[in-house]
């Protein structure tokens, strides 16, 4: 195991955290846990400038973590991702930029068959309060598990290829609230639901290209449809490409596009550009 000690200077947008991947080793009967966690910041301070500008100061705390479970049968991976970050800006208080919780758990069974059949779960959060800054006053518009969402799948996967996963099943995804119910109520009825059960087929990949000897490409695609609008997808796709300058420092640059139109009918898209110093923890 290895300390972690890690202080990150940002050169865009604060994102989180995102390793240079090794290759993972299959160890049978064995928990392989994994973890990393990082600390971005960039920040700017004027003193009697005369061409003009602000102080700013923006930070976000990222953790990623996982472990894994095999036998000849069995497999079992649970991965997690936290991110929370401010920005404050001259005299304004400290906004929120970045705030998630992202937790997905696959269970497979090798049946001797190129594919797999699997069952997966996954959470979806914020880990607190969120706003739309726009509005002034700010207005909280999420909160954790306000909503939130859970998907259970059951299909078949396919990993034969070095580098490349994915899987397609048919989902229930529940989504759950409090105060935001526009996100779990049912129109038509004349009462107001805070959970929402829906129906559909979940879709989500997952690749890994060496693009060159120290720089990898990953990549995640989430899709999800439901029964009743199969014409309609949600997406969620995922972009990191990581550089290795050595054994200490990463430059990293992420690009995350989000589409769901039950929170806005556009898309949305958050990228960023780092420089850090990591070690990881296990």
């Amino acid at each position: 195991m290895k300390r972690l000690i890690l202080f990150i200077f940002c050169l865009g947008l604060p994102t989180s955290l995102n390793l240079l991947a090794q290759q993972d080793t299959v160890i049978l009967y064995k928990w392989l846990p994994k973890a990393a966690a990082g600390l971005n910041i960039s920040q700017l301070a004027l003193s009697d400038w005369t061409q003009g500008g602000e102080n700013a100061l923006t930070w976000t705390i990222v953790g990623t973590g996982g472990v894994k479970y095999a036998t000849e049968v069995w497999g079992f991976t649970n991965d997690l991702k936290v991110a929370y970050g401010r920005t404050k800006l001259g005299s304004e208080d400290f906004k929120t930029n970045d705030n998630e919780l992202y937790l997905e758990s696959v269970l497979s069974r090798n049946i001797g068959w190129d594919i797999s059949p699997y069952f997966s779960n996954t959470v979806r959060t914020a880990l607190t309060a969120g706003y739309n800054y726009d509005l002034d006053p700010k207005a909280e518009i999420a909160n954790f598990f306000d909503p939130g969402y859970l998907t259970q799948s059951l299909g078949f996967t396919y990993d034969k290829v070095d580098g490349f996963q994915t899987r397609l099943g048919f989902a229930v995804q529940e989504v759950i609230t409090n105060k935001f119910t526009q996100y779990s109520d049912d129109t038509e009825t004349s009462g107001i639901e805070k959970i929402k059960f829906e129906t559909g087929l979940e879709s989500v990949s997952t690749a890994e290209y060496t693009m060159m000897e120290n720089i990898l490409l990953k990549c995640k695609l989430r899709l999800f449809t439901r029964y009743e609008s199969l014409d309609v997808w949600d997406v969620r796709w995922d972009n990191t490409i990581a550089a290795k300058v050595n054994d200490y420092l990463n430059v990293n640059f992420t690009f995350l596009l989000v589409y769901e139109e039950a929170q806005l009918k556009k898309r949305q898209i958050k990228e960023g550009l780092q420089l850090g110093l990591v070690y990881t923890i296990l």
